[in-house]
């Protein structure tokens, strides 16, 4: 390809308005910064195991509220059903995201993997409900770390008087603190993560190891989980019974898109620098995702096991003393209110810190991809604005589950298990060239996690409803806004096709052609003689022809340029477009062009409307009117505008 034209106007107005240029309150949002183009940025990479902190603030802190949901839903099964969820998390979970750590090294996860891989308006879609998942998914991690951690400061002896049953209240506290700290400019940071998650684990140890001597003092306590297990049968019932369970478990699985989506911060090899595929960043993410896999693993088998022996039904039931909260029951019952009380509050730091983690995420995933998609109103891009969007949402899901940690582990669990389908689902789709056996073992996990996803929508259907809603939200705006957002310009910048066209250019730009948009080579002739008959012209004519490419479904483009002169005319081929209108407005604005001949094909508006907005096709002239009439409405211009002549074709 040769030269590149300088890019002239872009999008309209409501697009790419320049926060400099807005004052007041829209002047304030605006300044909370861009997240759309944070991969033009560099990322200061840290070792893996320093990253690692990052990752384990969202899935270690399910510890705070997974041994309590476990005993909810098993008893005294827990232990058994929790080593099958072990046993998913090494043999399923890790292998296939190991697969996207290869792919998908940037930290787009799952979901751009399958943006890549299904194409047009079908990926778009299956993108748009999967946006919908992962936004059940953020949105509950953030909701329910906020009650969990509001039951620890509740059900702590020191505040249990003093708070009283303000549960809703303190989790909208929760809330509206992680979003103002937001609002204010807040950044994840690997330190603050690591002093965060390295003390949580660290207590969390402590009081495994010290229940683990407490129920060696009590040598009857085995026996008794023993003969409670009986009641369920022999061992073939207890792994049926513990595999129908493990659904109801899968919170254990977060995490993992998490761990994904922190590459670009993970350090590579030196000669990572030099090569497309950074080799060296993909080894030690593989290592965070196992690290993390084998910590989390040996935290959830223990804990577990002390918490079916130590805690009572009465004290894991929904409103006993131990919901949502039964290592912290345990640190205070066998360790003292003091340190339960250190307990509680590292559990709380690393439940919010999920929270701002969950933020954090949606905000990098939104702007990647409804803005690019022309499926979100541009402000999207801001973090402010987004912020508070994100935190009206977190209110309504709050009050609708009424602040409750059991309630909403459905809905989470329902984001999680899709997300990971979706992973299995790319990995197998990728690897199907490459290595059949490991794509029909990705294949196999596929059916896994929808076995679980299924089990879990079925037990729990809240999860798929509210998931549902948030699919509505996302097709509903992003209909309208591609709708609105239809008449943008749609075209970064073209590209000259060779030397010769880019020389060619200087001769027609500035008021020296007609331009004149051509369905096809064949109509050049007639067209010619039509204008030249019943219009007098002053200069040469530029035709102009649109090729289309295949996926029509992208929102922008970057064209190529092909010109050469016929006779004492010029044609001008765009190659690579997206939309016909659109290419040929942003042409004439870099032309600029004394008139405009526009045809038109007098067939049904909302067939061609259908059309237009779908394949870029449809009533060309009114389109590319419409397209310059919203444009100049916008750009102040001292010179004359061409003049614009509508034709019927």
């Amino acid at each position: 390809m040769g030269t590149k034209l300088r890019r002239v106007g872009g999008f309209l107005p409501t697009s790419e308005t320049e926060p400099e240029a807005v004052s007041g309150f829209r002047g304030w949002l605006h300044h909370g910064g861009r997240m759309d183009d944070e991969e033009s940025h560099e990322h200061e990479s840290h070792p893996w195991y320093r990253v690692l902190w990052l990752t384990g603030v969202d899935y270690f802190s399910t510890l705070g509220y997974q041994p309590g949901i476990a005993l909810l839903a098993a008893g005294a099964i827990a232990p058994i059903a929790t080593a099958i969820l072990v046993l998913v998390t090494l043999c399923c979970a890790l292998p296939v995201y190991a697969q996207v750590a290869k792919r998908s090294y940037a930290g787009q996860g799952s979901i751009a993997m399958l943006e890549n891989l299904l194409h047009g308006w079908w990926g778009k879609i299956l993108v748009l409900a999967l946006l919908g998942f992962a936004a059940t998914d953020f949105v509950i991690t953030m909701t329910l770390s906020a009650a969990d951690a509001t039951q620890h400061i509740i059900e702590n002896p020191y505040l249990k008087a003093l708070l009283g049953e303000s549960h809703m209240e303190i989790t909208l506290g929760l809330l509206l603190l992680l979003a103002v700290v937001f609002l204010m400019g807040f950044q994840e940071a690997i330190g603050l993560a690591t002093l965060v998650a390295v003390p949580y684990l660290f207590l969390n140890l402590i009081v495994l190891l010290f229940c683990a001597v407490e129920i060696a003092r009590h040598p009857n306590l085995i026996p008794d989980w023993k003969n409670a297990l009986r009641m369920h049968g022999d061992w073939t019932q207890l792994m049926i019974a513990a595999t129908l369970i493990f659904p109801r478990l899968a919170l254990g699985l977060s995490g993992f898109e998490t761990g994904v989506s922190v590459m670009p911060l993970i350090e590579g090899r030196e000669e990572d620098k030099q090569s497309a595929v950074p080799k060296g960043r993909i080894h030690n993410t593989r290592n965070l995702l196992s690290a993390a896999a084998l910590i989390m693993s040996g935290m959830l088998i223990a804990s577990s096991f002390v918490t079916a022996l130590l805690v009572k039904p009465e004290e894991y039931k929904l409103g006993g003393v131990a919901s949502g909260r039964a290592i912290a029951y345990l640190a205070h019952e066998y360790m003292g209110n003091v340190f339960g009380s250190i307990y509680d509050i590292s559990t709380i730091f690393i439940l919010w810190f999920a929270g701002a983690s969950a933020m954090a995420g949606l905000l990098h995933l939104i702007p990647r991809y409804l803005p690019r998609f022309g499926m979100a109103p541009r402000w999207v891009s801001f973090t402010r604005p987004l912020v508070l969007v994100l935190f009206a949402i977190d209110v309504v899901v709050t009050v609708v589950f009424r602040a409750n940690v059991e309630a909403q582990a459905g809905a989470y669990a329902t984001g999680v298990l899709v997300l990971m389908l979706s992973a299995a689902f790319a990995a197998s789709l990728a690897l199907w060239k490459e290595n059949k056996l490991l794509s029909f073992y990705c294949s196999v996990v596929s059916l896994i996690f929808l076995y679980t996803l299924v089990e879990n929508v079925r037990e729990r259907p809240d999860g798929l409803i509210i998931s549902s809603i948030f699919i509505f939200m996302v097709l509903m705006i992003s209909g309208i806004s591609r709708l609105l957002r239809s008449t943008e310009l749609r075209v970064t910048e073209f590209v000259f096709a060779n030397d010769e066209s880019a020389e060619l250019w200087t001769k027609i730009i500035g008021k020296k052609v007609n331009l004149v948009p051509v369905r096809s080579r064949e109509m050049r002739k007639k067209k010619a003689a039509e204008i030249r008959k019943y219009y007098s012209l002053s200069g040469p004519l530029a035709f102009v022809h649109v090729n289309l490419v295949d996926n029509r479904s992208e929102f922008v483009s970057q064209p190529v340029l092909r010109l050469w002169a016929e006779g004492d005319d010029y044609v001008i081929e765009i190659s690579q477009a997206i939309a016909v209108a659109n290419s040929i407005a942003y042409l004439s604005e870099l032309i600029d062009p004394t008139s405009i001949f526009l045809g038109l094909s007098r067939k049904n508006l909302m067939s061609q409307a259908f059309q237009y907005l779908l394949f870029g096709e449809g009533e060309t002239g009114l389109m590319v009117y419409t397209i310059l009439l919203r444009y100049w409405e916008w750009t102040p211009y001292e010179d004359v505008r061409p003049l614009i002549f509508l034709m019927s074709d």
